[in-house]
């Protein structure tokens, strides 16, 4: 319940824009569709606004309001220290929170079988849809197995 509160107080303080940000700018699309399920809050802005930073990437988002995302959680088996706001799935993958679209693209082009997941963990400020005027936190792209293993799979330090 807390992160929904810190999701909605988050969204609050959220700009719409993206312009500018290097994982938004202009991109040539993938010649294949790559479709994308999310389950978010119904009331998290941050979550419509990372669907959006998605389908400026090209990807096709069919967006599912869940009342219960908790339990949506755990039946994805996302770890505790993993969980963010929304909760996606990609082909073999679950993407948990505010992952650059890139990223996302780069891990399906891989096809890495020993990554279940990637997330953002938490709500970093200037990650896709957490954008606050021009503050940029630092943050970290993990990936995670089925057990529970994490690993880091991209720093963002500065951007």
């Amino acid at each position: 319940m807390l992160k929904v509160w810190v999701c909605l107080i988050m969204c609050l303080w959220s700009v719409q824009s993206f312009a500018g940000e290097g994982w938004d700018q202009a991109i040539q699309k993938d010649a294949s569709v790559i479709e994308m399920s999310v389950q978010h809050d119904p009331n998290c802005g941050c979550c419509t606004d990372w669907i959006a930073h998605l389908e400026r990437h090209g990807i096709k988002v069919t967006s599912i309001k869940n009342d219960d995302m908790a339990s949506y959680k755990a039946k994805m088996v996302i770890p505790e220290n993993m969980q963010s706001c929304h909760t996606a799935t990609v082909g073999n993958y679950v993407i948990e929170g505010h992952v650059p679209a890139n990223d996302i693209k780069a891990l399906l082009k891989s096809k890495d079988k020993t990554i279940y997941g990637l997330s953002v963990p938490e709500m970093p400020v200037g990650t896709p849809g957490m954008k606050m005027g021009d503050r940029k936190d630092p943050f970290a792209v993990m990936s995670f197995d089925k057990e529970g293993h994490v690993s880091t799979y991209k720093e963002y330090n500065t951007y």
